[in-house]
């Protein structure tokens, strides 16, 4: 037997090698796609310095300097106002509830102060659960306050339109006041952790069955598709609510996130999180081949959620279909839940709206799961 290197058998064995990766379409499949897809996520859809953040402006006088003065923070293009109201109550609750992200009030007699050469307040509140998606925004207020007026102070005004600016703003970040990043990263590791665990552990479930040979043994059982999808899914939940019990402790003992809503809540809303990525990771088993190809999925669904949900960069910031891509994913409205019930208080009226969709999810991968399980049972 020679022990020389030899290409010819070296270049049967890449041929065969070869072959083999390309009869293994699914994982050929992924080689591919996890390349192009982070390629297109983070050439596209990823921007750190979001524009045109949905702000409501709170105006008791229509008057002209106020006028100019909301037209200059459109015109600046990092505030989009959304709305306007006299109540400065109701602004209040569209920032609560997530649907803007700063509330812009300028008071009463604002224009009239400026006439007699004093400085009044204009107050900008940011909801500062996010520092990232209002850092720019917020930094870019102080270029703005001089120009914003200087077309409207001529004539007798035309001293105010020099040197200092007319006005001070004043910002109040909500929730956050101390715009410390721990708020918004802590409490987004939950539902990150789970996201990976729940899909990759629930993933492994059914092709550990095919690889070990007991697969062949729970088909000749009586048990039925939900059954034991059930069975599959319920171990990993009381998993999940380990793992998030050790997370919020580690929250609030070593980061100090304060818990400001309903304990409760926030129980419910991760349960059906977790049954959500529960039912996708038995999809997932029911479609791969082997272990390998099982962990190859959950990469596959984990990247564009951590990237699309607003966990690392702003959703804000992304363009409009890679938002309408995140609002598909359960990240994306759990990290709004999470977030909400922590550091706003948030309660039912202001959870509902992200729980549902949570809930279409779960239904749709539910049936999706069974449907391919009884695929594999016949």
């Amino acid at each position: 037997m020679t022990r020389t290197f030899s290409l010819q058998r070296l270049l049967a064995i890449f041929i065969k090698e070869f072959q083999q990766m390309l009869r293994d379409r699914l994982t050929f499949a992924m080689a591919v796609g996890v390349p192009v897809m982070q390629l297109v996520l983070f050439g596209y859809a990823i921007n750190t310095d979001p524009k045109g953040l949905p702000t409501v402006l709170v105006m008791a006088e229509a008057t002209p300097l106020g006028r100019s003065l909301a037209s200059a923070l459109q015109t600046s293009g990092y505030y989009r106002i959304v709305h306007e109201t006299a109540s400065e109550a109701e602004a209040a609750a569209w920032v609560e509830s997530g649907e803007v992200q700063f509330m812009v009030v300028i008071p009463p007699g604002f224009e009239r102060a400026i006439v007699r050469g004093e400085k009044p307040v204009v107050l900008v509140s940011v909801d500062a659960t996010d520092p990232a998606a209002s850092g720019n925004a917020l930094a870019a207020l102080p270029l703005l306050a001089g120009p914003a007026l200087a077309r409207d102070l001529s004539g007798p005004l035309a001293a105010r339109a020099g040197g200092e600016a007319p006005f001070e703003w004043r910002v109040h970040r909500r929730y956050n006041p101390e715009g410390l990043t721990r708020y918004n990263i802590v409490p987004g590791l939950v539902g990150t952790i789970l996201t990976m665990t729940m899909v990759m552990l629930t993933g492994l479930a059914m092709t550990r069955e095919r690889e070990r040979g007991t697969m062949e043994n729970l088909l000749a059982t009586p048990v039925r598709p939900l059954e034991v999808m059930l069975g599959k899914i319920l171990p990993y939940v009381v998993i999940g609510y380990i793992q998030l019990g050790v997370i919020l402790a580690a929250a609030a003992l070593l980061f100090q996130v304060p818990m400001v809503g309903s304990f409760a809540l926030l129980m419910g809303a991760i349960g059906v999180f977790m049954l959500a990525n529960l039912g996708v990771g038995f999809t997932f088993s029911t479609l791969a081949r082997n272990q390998l190809q099982a962990l190859q999925m959950t990469f596959f669904f984990f990247l564009p959620s951590l990237l699309l949900s607003g966990f690392m960069f702003p959703f804000r910031g992304m363009p409009v279909w890679a938002q309408h891509l995140g609002e598909v994913l359960p990240l994306t409205h759990f990290l709004r839940i999470v977030r909400g019930i922590l550091l706003k208080g948030n309660g039912w009226g202001q959870v509902w709206p992200e729980l549902w969709p949570m809930g279409l999810f779960l239904l749709a991968a539910a049936a999706v799961a069974l449907a391919r399980y009884r695929q594999t049972v016949e």
